[in-house]
């Protein structure tokens, strides 16, 4: 490999036409300026420059070698320049990853400061889930990744890579299991004060005050196996739409659950994984309608005599 620092006696010696003013130009002594071009025509294996008394004129090979030093010792030097930016922290690139909710709430801030200190830098953001981001990251495509894991589920990183942890969010059930129940738990509190007030108007609640049962016993007892049936009903054609609004709450909330696996599973066609859930699905509505058949025959012993 060529020497840059003899390539640079070269082109000094060319352009100044003499060893002695580019000895001086280089603070160097003549003799050194001789012996470094003594040794790079060793290496490239051809006369470089010819004497005369007119001074120092390039061959041929001399001439084509100082055309290519100028462009090798412009590159390196620009090399150093960006390899100093990037030390100080002035120039360089930075590829950073992180999942979709990090992306629209915690880096906007991070970076907009980021970009404050150090605006030479060069930065590129990519999102994604940490199942996605977390392989490529150790192929060495992410320089900065931004990754969730729940207790007991994490990425392996991989040597080379270092973790740092951040934020310890609590894991609440609060907001999912809210936004799941409350359409569906309205309309079953309706239909339970609709059949109550219905119920609480026939003759045999009036018989059973007549004999002097309390008021507990005539709702908790008497009512209440009235009103369930069609409560039954209800809950079990409802957690349908519960299974449903589940891929929902699932993606919203970042919940590791069947919801969220059968996105994911659609995004990259992982068409087994889609079956298996379809055929999960089909399991439970059917285990569901069987349960609410079996509770209609403990709630109300009409069902039992029917069936018999």
């Amino acid at each position: 490999m060529l020497n840059p620092v003899r390539l640079g006696v070269l082109r000094e010696v060319v352009a100044q036409g003499s060893f002695s003013a580019a000895a001086d130009a280089l603070s160097y002594s003549q003799s050194a300026v001789s012996q470094a071009i003594a040794t790079l025509e060793g290496e490239v294996g051809a006369e470089l420059v010819e004497r005369d008394r007119g001074g120092v004129r390039p061959t041929a090979a001399g001439a084509a070698l100082v055309a290519h030093a100028d462009g090798i010792l412009a590159r390196m030097e620009a090399a150093e320049d960006e390899v100093a930016a990037i030390a100080g922290g002035h120039g360089g690139r930075l590829r950073i990853a992180s999942f979709p909710t990090a992306g629209a709430t915690l880096l906007p801030l991070a970076i907009a400061s980021f970009r404050t200190a150090h605006p030479g830098v060069e930065l590129t953001l990519a999102e994604g889930e940490p199942e996605e981001i977390a392989p490529r990251l150790r192929a060495g495509e992410f320089d900065l990744a931004l990754l969730f894991e729940f207790e007991g589920v994490g990425e392996r990183l991989g040597a080379g890579l270092r973790r740092f942890e951040l934020i310890e969010d609590p894991l609440h059930l609060a907001l999912p299991a809210t936004n799941l129940a409350l359409f569906n738990l309205s309309l079953v509190i309706r239909l339970a004060r609709a059949g109550t007030r219905e119920a609480l108007a026939q003759d045999y609640v009036r018989f059973a005050r007549a004999k002097g049962l309390s008021e507990g016993r005539i709702v908790g007892v008497h009512v209440l196996r009235n009103v369930l049936v069609p409560i039954v009903t209800v809950i079990g054609v409802e957690i349908g739409s519960v299974i449903a609004f589940a891929v929902v709450t699932e993606s919203i909330f970042s919940w590791p659950g069947m919801g969220k696996l059968l996105i994911d599973s659609i995004n990259v066609l992982d068409r087994p994984v889609i079956v298996g859930y379809l055929c999960i699905v089909v399991v439970l509505f059917v285990a569901i309608n069987l349960l609410v058949d079996l509770l209609y025959s403990w709630i109300d012993p009409r069902a039992r005599e029917a069936s018999a």
